[in-house]
């Protein structure tokens, strides 16, 4: 048995027992499940819903739905898995929204300046990719890529079958890597490879 096995087998036990101490009430248990979490959902919520203020908002609203939903929770699914769901869900209506937002907003925008030039930088980079891609496959990506799930968990989170969600994931890498090839340039040959 490798060690990386014994280590998330490990935290998987504590973090089962700190659910239980927290549907029992113990709120320093659910601070501990909130320091496990916090980093990996803020980066999943700052990729899903590219800004840094509306994933710190998120983040909070998050946990306290999961807080008010731990009861929910049953261990045929992995505690992190159900996490990303709530997650998933919650930036899927904050994007609808935003995107009704936006078109009434458009209504009665009359003009829009230029964007000076700026440096490319990687960040832009992941952003522009990003917006390339649809709700659910930037989900797939952040979720693969960025956190390293496998398929068997995203489809867990998604209500997917493995294949179809691996399958996605094949489709979205095709496209991220046709829009870099039909722009004639290798300046997210290193993002796109990576993922």
């Amino acid at each position: 048995m490798d060690r990386h096995y014994r280590e998330y087998k490990s935290n998987s036990e504590e973090i089962e027992m700190l659910i239980e101490r927290t549907k029992f009430g113990d709120k320093e248990a659910f601070a501990s499940i909130i320091r496990n979490f916090e980093k990996p959902m803020y980066i999943y919520c700052y990729h899903m819903l590219k800004s840094k203020e509306e994933a710190e908002d998120a983040l909070q609203e998050i946990f306290i739905r999961v807080y008010e939903q731990i009861h929910k929770y049953r261990p045929n699914m992995s505690f992190s898995a159900w996490l990303y769901k709530i997650a998933y869900n919650y930036s899927l209506n904050q994007i609808r929204g935003k995107k009704r937002w936006l078109r009434f907003i458009d209504r009665y925008k009359y003009d829009q300046p230029e964007a000076s030039t700026e440096q490319i930088d990687s960040q832009t980079i992941l952003k522009d990719i990003l917006n390339l891609l649809t709700t659910e496959e930037r989900h797939i990506l952040v979720l693969r890529a960025i956190h390293r799930y496998h398929f068997n968990e995203i489809s867990e989170m998604m209500n997917m079958k493995p294949a179809t969600v691996r399958k996605k994931y094949e489709r979205l890498r095709k496209k991220l890597q046709t829009k870099e090839v039909n722009e004639g340039g290798t300046v997210n040959a290193s993002i796109t490879k990576s993922i």
